[in-house]
């Protein structure tokens, strides 16, 4: 790796063959890491909720499919407040919104906003682009009836981390102006065959917390035979421009990381305002895993205030 990853990420390590799995042993893993994720010794690794947030789970019914989503409010405040559409992590086979309590309590408590994190349809039982249409269809439906929500539909965010991040950046690029700010925590935007070509990929093949077979494996899974990836890759689209303001934070210990840069990179080309941050001690999940990585509480920090920047009345 290019640099010590923080002693805590070590118990993270995960020597399984991802790409070797089958289908179901895939669904057993995410299961049972969902589980151990939201348990109270997992609260350990994916820190505790801020007290100044209440957390409900919900359900939106979209065209043919039921989306659940888990909404996080301040306990007290104005009405309407600002909306975050959250996207969590996982590489489109794994994961849940619970691993993103700890960050997204704190938006909500402290921006203050009406954060809701989407448990979108995940591989290899539901394949790219389902969570995708499952980010955009639920945003739509949240601004639609934003009186119920409680939010202001013309105070929208993203944000997403890692194949969260493609789904925030692909949301972005379809809603545009509709957006006010986009936050990409070390995301994929590469899904194409050239994703592990980046120089960060080998620099880091030996991190703790992505191992390449997980990356592999989530490409092969999430991409069915014959699909473009390009249309799921924000870093092969053509109009970058007229894009609401971006946040790239990416780690330094993370094979994606170039992925990141490349993308900010590409906003910047095409004059949409993008600001990119690298925290170099950070492994990738960090936002996920506070207790793990000291980096997560100014990360914390500088997404909260650049999203009261473009949040506020």
């Amino acid at each position: 790796m290019t640099g010590r990853a923080p002693l805590g990420t070590r118990i993270l390590r995960d020597s399984r063959d991802w790409a070797a799995m089958t289908d179901d042993e895939v669904i057993a893993a995410r299961d049972a890491a969902n589980r151990a994720a939201s348990s109270p010794a997992g609260r350990i690794v994916t820190g505790l909720p801020d007290r100044g947030a209440r957390i409900e789970n919900a359900a939106i019914d979209l065209p043919g499919r039921t989306v659940r989503v888990r909404v996080h409010r301040p306990r007290s405040g104005r009405r309407p407040l600002p909306l975050i559409l959250s996207f969590h992590g996982g590489g489109f086979i794994a994961g849940s919104a619970v691993q993103n309590d700890w960050l997204n309590s704190r938006l909500a408590a402290r921006c203050p906003a009406v954060v809701v994190g989407v448990d979108y349809r995940l591989a290899p039982e539901h394949k790219l682009p389902m969570p995708v249409e499952d980010g955009y269809d639920t945003l739509v439906r949240i601004v639609d009836d934003a009186a119920a929500w409680g939010i202001d539909p013309t105070a929208v965010a993203v944000m997403g981390e890692s194949a969260g991040g493609t789904i925030a950046a692909l949301v972005a690029l379809r809603a545009r102006k509709a957006l006010r700010a986009q936050v990409l925590n070390y995301p994929c935007t590469d899904w194409t065959a050239s994703m592990l070509d980046y120089p960060s990929v080998a620099a880091n093949a030996d991190n703790p917390t992505l191992p390449l077979s997980r990356l592999r494996a989530a490409r092969s899974l999430s991409v069915p035979a014959g699909f473009d990836a390009r249309t799921v890759s924000p870093v092969t689209s053509e109009d970058l421009a007229d894009l609401p303001p971006a946040l790239v934070i990416t780690a330094g210990l993370d094979p994606v990381a170039d992925q990141g840069r490349t993308y900010a990179d590409l906003l910047r080309e095409h004059g949409t305002a993008a600001r990119l941050t690298c925290y170099a001690k950070a492994t990738h999940t960090f936002l996920s895993t506070p207790h793990l990585v000291p980096a997560a509480r100014p990360a914390r920090r500088e997404i909260l205030t650049f999203l009261r920047e473009h949040l506020a009345p």
